[in-house]
């Protein structure tokens, strides 16, 4: 390493930014992975942990339970400069349950509830839904007089309705839950600043749950409602991780992944001309885009990982982008390319922690992308590529707006 790093050849701090281009890792951390795909990394405290980039190191990390997910082992260190933030936190407590922060058996006991609600046969029910939700969000954007933001009248309506309708949250309260969604990703915020835009999430979701308990319908939290062995507390930690990872994360997806297309017109043109495509392109663009990046784990005991000894202790950063861009994985990583078999992409997770909703987001994107492509065959940017607002600044990444127009 060069500027990077310390006279040990220990990087300091985490560079985040998507240099190379809105849609590429950081240049220091491809860098970092071709020379050593698991290394030391240096916090601002002083504090030494571990960077992990290459994939079959990322996957091993994110499979084996001695690396573990809870906030209330050891000290949190933020690994970059982030204003208003310090770069330690003492322990943060257990939040009842948020269950991606909980290892087994703590972790299965919730997840288990939920596991039935999105089984792969259930979500198949679902298509036809989905479809019909994509159809009239597209009649809706083809009523109006291009140029459109796509986030606003189709990238964030459609996965928000179909969570809404899944979890049994009304739709009319979005404008709400919404914003505090985007409050509580940002990252350049104090603690403070945080917790309020949390606070004000779950306390809009506890009155939801306790409504539910007192009067179920026919939803999945009303479902987990009739569990008399889960807490209040409990039901609004999985209605939070629920209703945040159901609409942000394939919300993303849908905006940067027609921004990706857009600025790859052979790529649209190939799904265009071959339908039968999408399913695969859709886990391409999820290898590719990787818009959830930056996971953390905590060691509970001495492991080799790659060659190196990761002892106990000590905090480790994984980063799915660039284990999704591995070369010694993906042949041409750097290249979309909706014809490769891109299975085994990380971006889901791996492990007892893989995304629980996964299926339900590869059908709103197929939906999605599918349906986008086949009713605006004109679509194209409207303005130029750089002046599209990159979420830089979020910790789910993806585009603030896309503004988009198209020949009438």
């Amino acid at each position: 390493m060069t500027d990077d790093s310390s006279s040990t050849g220990i990087p300091h701090g985490l560079p985040l930014e998507r240099d190379a281009g809105p849609f590429d890792p950081p240049s220091r951390i491809t860098r970092l992975r071709s020379v050593r795909p698991v290394s030391p990394l240096a916090f601002p405290d002083g504090h030494e942990g571990w960077l992990v980039t290459g994939y079959d190191a990322v996957r091993q990390v994110l499979a084996d339970t001695r690396f573990s997910s809870r906030q209330d082992l050891g000290v949190v260190h933020v690994p970059y400069e982030t204003p208003g933030m310090p770069v330690a936190t003492e322990p943060s407590p257990q939040v009842p349950g948020l269950f991606i922060t909980m290892d087994p058996p703590d972790h299965g006991r919730l997840r288990r509830r939920l596991t039935g609600a999105f089984t792969v046969k259930r979500m198949k029910q679902l298509e036809q839904h989905i479809v019909d939700v994509v159809e009239r969000q597209l009649d809706e954007m083809a009523r109006l007089a291009p140029p459109v933001d796509l986030v606003e009248v189709f990238a964030l309506p459609v996965p928000s309705l179909v969570i809404c309708e899944l979890l049994g949250v009304p739709y009319a309260d979005r404008a709400g839950f919404q914003a505090d969604s985007a409050k509580f990703l940002v990252k350049d915020q104090s603690l403070d600043e945080k917790m309020a835009a949390f606070g004000a999430l779950t306390g809009y979701l506890a009155g939801l749950v306790v409504d539910k308990r007192a009067e179920p319908g026919d939803d999945l939290l009303s479902d987990l409602a009739r569990q008399d062995d889960l807490t209040v507390e409990e039901l609004t930690g999985i209605a939070f991780l629920l209703l945040l990872a159901g609409h942000e994360t394939t919300a993303n997806m849908l905006a940067l992944g027609t921004f990706a297309l857009l600025e790859n017109p052979g790529q649209a043109a190939a799904l265009r001309a071959e339908p039968d495509l999408v399913p695969g392109a859709v886990e391409e663009l999820m290898r590719y885009l990787s818009v959830a990046d930056i996971f953390y784990r905590y060691a509970t005991e001495d492991v080799e990982v790659g060659g190196e000894t990761i002892r106990q202790g000590s905090t480790v950063v994984v980063s799915l982008l660039a284990a999704n861009r591995d070369p010694l994985r993906f042949g041409e990583p750097d290249a979309l390319d909706v014809r490769r078999n891109a299975r085994g992409q990380l971006s889901f997770g791996h492990g007892v922690h893989q995304c629980l909703g996964q299926q339900l987001g590869r059908l709103e994107m197929r939906a999605g992308f599918a349906g986008l492509l086949r009713r605006f065959p004109t679509l194209a940017l409207a303005v130029p590529a750089g002046e599209v607002p990159l979420k830089s600044d979020m910790n789910i990444y993806g585009v603030h707006a896309l503004p988009v127009t198209w020949s009438e």
